[in-house]
């Protein structure tokens, strides 16, 4: 790995010359460099005194970026009392069947970023709308842009639920409603999309990368969420149904509904030689890849991210 200049020290000595950066960008900066090796497993990090004076970033930030990583089982002993150390196998957060899923908000955003780091790129993504995969692709997006990665060849799919069926879900408490919700949901799935679509699709112009992203239609409302990254691991989540109230036209509405966003996140790998990669990860991997494939190919339709 190549460490930039301003990234050099991680002792506090270098402060860097660029703006002040989010809690954000210095949980991601920290996580580049404990999933490299650079900060290795039962290191002590440097104070938080020293991450903001390196970072240009208040000690409240450094503190937020310290929790992020503590979530995902990067970090240990995070307080403001003593430096916080590095997990003992930070390689394997996330992974294998004793490990804890974590909200697709905290999940889904490394492991996109990471598959990015692959000259080829393949993403598959079966969703209620693409919210999640659209908010997980700023990081690799922002490398990108930045100089620090280039893959050659970027593939997406993504399959969607189609306009012309029923919802399951959101769905009204009173089956008497007008429709306003599945108008609210259709909206939200294309603009989501679109914006996806030209995310990616800009990186052909502006870094020559090869970019394919193609949407198809489900004749379903899928239960389930479900991410396949470079042939290599799967993401697999529950929609939880709940019930919840949300204002529309100045009217409450009782509604059944799901916070994708925070669905609970299982992570599944597969390959010689990667942390975790047993028979049973590599089995999920491999049927999921032929279930993803058999809706591809037979009941999907093309799907138009206009109506």
């Amino acid at each position: 790995m190549v460490v930039e200049p301003e990234h050099a020290a991680v002792n506090g000595r270098n402060r860097s010359p660029r703006p002040p950066r989010s809690h954000r960008e210095v949980a991601d900066e920290l996580r580049s460099r404990i999933r490299s090796g650079q900060l290795r497993a039962g290191q002590r990090m440097p104070t938080q005194a020293q991450l903001a004076d390196e970072f240009g970033v208040e000690r409240g930030a450094v503190r937020q970026a310290l929790r992020i990583l503590q979530s995902e089982h990067l970090l240990v002993n995070v307080s403001k009392g003593s430096p916080a150390t590095v997990a003992d196998h930070p390689e394997g957060a996330l992974t294998g069947p004793a490990a804890a899923p974590l909200p697709t908000t905290v999940a889904l955003g490394p492991r996109i970023a990471a598959a990015f780091a692959a000259p080829r790129v393949a993403i598959d993504a079966l969703c209620l709308t693409s919210i999640s995969l659209t908010l997980a692709m700023s990081e690799p997006l922002r490398q990108i842009h930045a100089g620090r990665i280039k893959p050659a060849r970027v593939n997406v799919r993504v399959l969607l639920p189609s306009s012309d069926i029923d919802l399951a879900f959101p769905a009204p408490v009173d089956a008497g409603s007008d429709g306003r919700l599945q108008r609210g949901w259709l909206a939200n799935r294309n603009a989501q999309g679109q914006v996806l679509r030209h995310n990616l699709l800009a990186l052909r112009a502006t870094h020559g990368i090869d970019v394919n992203i193609t949407f198809r239609a489900l004749p379903f409302t899928p239960p389930v969420k479900l991410y396949l990254l470079n042939d290599a691991e799967a993401l697999f989540a529950y929609y939880t149904l709940a019930r919840r109230e949300e204002e529309i036209d100045h009217e409450h509405l009782q509604m059944y509904d799901v916070q994708g966003t925070r669905s609970m996140l299982f992570r599944f790998v597969q390959g010689a030689g990667v942390e975790g990669a047993g028979l049973r990860d590599t089995t999920f991997v491999e049927q999921s890849h032929l279930w993803f494939n058999a809706l591809w190919e037979t009941i999907s339709s093309e799907l138009l991210l206009t109506s």
